[in-house]
């Protein structure tokens, strides 16, 4: 048994990560506003030992002609997929600039409770105008500022969980409920935000919910060193796992903090065969049911650009550097990179966009997927992955039988849960 063992976490989308996933004829589209499906997944992924599962969030509609983006709410459904697990991780996003800290601090804490001590707050600070609208701004803030505000709010968020001490709760009928020497104001005044504290939650069994953090630009990196305790990656070649994970464990210690006890984990999207052409046939099945149309115009919201009348069998078009991209910094690099080291017709762009948006992608038997995400641990790249399944539940399943039991074999992966709550299982 290796002393470093892989983490994993299930980030669950709609009908898989694929854009096509929902126009297969064995997606689960009609059940996207039913929770036993999205219970039945985190007990899939609960039984291949899972750390976490995870939700992300937006707040806008986006196209609903093309495919389902969001449907339930994410912290609402983890209230209740909470009911239906005993140990997994249940980690969802909640933006910085559309909530408060105190509303923010109440909602996770609440469901620590609920979950028994096995809640992450994704940390983000949402990037899209049209997600601004939905919440009385005309525009999104600049980046610094999203950025000068988050810290801000995980700051007060983080001293709202710790206005009630562990043992403030005396629960003598004939007395007090709580020592009230051990419930404090917070008395937070900042730029941003002025919070008098203190929580009307009481402290939950981890004391914090786990803070996640998956920011690739110079903020976004700054953000995680200061506060993550496990960082979402984007990542598409062992190279750029290394670059990302180095540099920002590099600007962790810089803050004081043990980077060895920092989860990295790149997302990854599996496609797993009993032989590697079978594994392709997957993938290409999916790719046929994606409209060209659909595609292009995701593509030019990665890139920023109308992509409308690019030439499917001719190479990409030159992009400019990351510097003079306005947008979300690591999509857009982890293009530029698949660009430079595929150099791709925009037919094989798309196609290698299509699930994840440029996340690793692994395609073979369970054996040659194990070597290669050993390869990435090994090396340092990653301590684990965001598997991002491209089409559910087939993909998890396929992961959590055949894969996960190599892996075991081998040392690398846990055989049983030997914690029970998401801090537990990463080491915290």
């Amino acid at each position: 048994m290796s002393a470093r063992q892989l983490h994993f976490n299930a980030f669950l989308m709609g009908c898989g990560h694929h854009q096509a996933a929902w126009r297969h004829p064995s997606s689960a589209v009609e059940q996207l506003g039913d929770i036993s499906y999205y219970e039945r997944l985190a007990q899939i992924a609960e039984r291949g030992l899972f750390d976490a599962i995870f939700f992300a969030d937006g707040q806008s509609a986006g196209d609903p002609s093309s495919g389902p983006l969001w449907f339930l709410e994410p912290l609402t459904a983890l209230a209740a997929i909470a009911r239906k697990t005993s140990r997994i991780g249940l980690v969802a996003t909640v933006s910085t600039t559309f909530h408060t800290p105190f509303h923010a601090a109440r909602m996770l804490a609440s469901l620590d409770h609920i979950s028994q001590g096995r809640i992450g707050w994704n940390v983000v600070t949402s990037m899209f105008d049209v997600e601004a609208r939905n919440h009385s701004m005309s525009a999104m803030p600049t980046s610094n500022e999203r950025y000068a505000r988050a810290a801000e709010f995980v700051d007060a968020a983080l001293a709202l969980w710790d206005s009630w001490a562990e043992d403030a709760i005396i629960a003598d009928r004939a007395d007090i409920f709580a020592d009230p020497d051990k419930v404090n104001p917070i008395d937070h005044t900042g730029q941003h935000f002025q919070v008098a504290g203190p929580l009307n939650v009481p402290r939950g069994p981890q004391g914090r919910p786990v803070l996640f953090q998956a920011g690739a630009s110079e903020a976004g990196r700054e953000l995680a060193a200061r506060y993550a305790e496990a960082v979402y990656v984007v990542a598409y070649d062992l190279a750029s796992g290394r670059e990302y994970t180095s540099d920002v464990r590099r600007r962790i210690a810089l803050q004081g903090r043990d980077e060895t006890k920092i989860a990295f984990m790149p997302g990854l999207v599996t496609y797993v065969g009993s032989t590697e052409a079978e594994a392709q046939a997957k993938k290409a099945e999916l790719d046929t049911l994606l409209p060209t149309k659909q595609s292009l115009a995701q593509l030019s919201t990665f890139v920023g650009q109308d992509c409308s009348d690019w030439n499917l069998d001719e190479p990409v078009p030159t992009l400019p550097p990351a510097s003079d991209f306005p947008g979300p910094q690591g999509r857009y690099a982890t293009i530029l990179r698949i660009v430079e080291t595929e150099k791709p017709t925009v037919r094989q762009l798309l196609g290698l966009l299509a699930a994840g948006g440029g996340h690793c992608t692994m395609i073979g038997t369970p054996e040659q997927i194990a070597d290669k995400i050993e390869s990435w641990f090994v090396a340092g790249a990653a301590d684990g992955f965001n598997l991002m399944p491209p089409l559910l539940p087939h993909a998890l399943e396929d992961f959590v039988d055949q894969v996960v039991p190599i892996l075991q074999q081998r040392g690398l992966y846990r055989t049983e849960y030997t914690a029970d709550t998401l801090r537990g299982h990463l080491g915290l």
